[in-house]
């Protein structure tokens, strides 16, 4: 039997692309394909220098700053390796994404059987 709860939860690139394609029948999956990597490729770019992407109901796309620390390697037992600072990508999701996670999450956990199916239903490419 297929793990469904996992199959819901994870989705690559190339999946989202084919949902994409799916759900817009007039363009052709190689204008989706092109249509996803130019949107990586610019909202990467603009991350790389120093820039803050909002978009609104889904998130915020932000650098954040580890700050310099010194830390034990786990392997030989060494201390006093310094690990210098540097800027992490961070998502911070908006408010219509945070309630529809968690009214999701809710009804998954109310009756996780019958959500999974529900969601098979709602998308034809679940299907086993």
């Amino acid at each position: 039997m297929i793990d469904m709860a996992v199959m819901v939860t994870q989705m690559n690139k190339s999946e989202l692309i084919k949902r994409m394609s799916d759900k817009l029948d007039q363009l052709s999956n190689r204008d989706v394909d092109l249509a996803v990597h130019t949107l990586i490729e610019i909202m990467s770019d603009s991350l790389a220098s120093g820039g803050r992407i909002e978009i609104r109901g889904f998130g915020t796309f932000s650098n954040h700053f580890r700050k310099p620390r010194t830390v034990r390697n786990p392997k030989t037992g060494e201390v006093g390796i310094h690990k210098p600072g540097k800027f992490v990508p961070h998502f911070k999701p908006g408010k219509e994404l945070r309630k529809r996670v968690d009214a999701s999450r809710a009804d998954e956990s109310n009756n996780p059987e019958s959500s999974a199916s529900a969601e098979i239903q709602r998308n034809p490419l679940l299907s086993p």
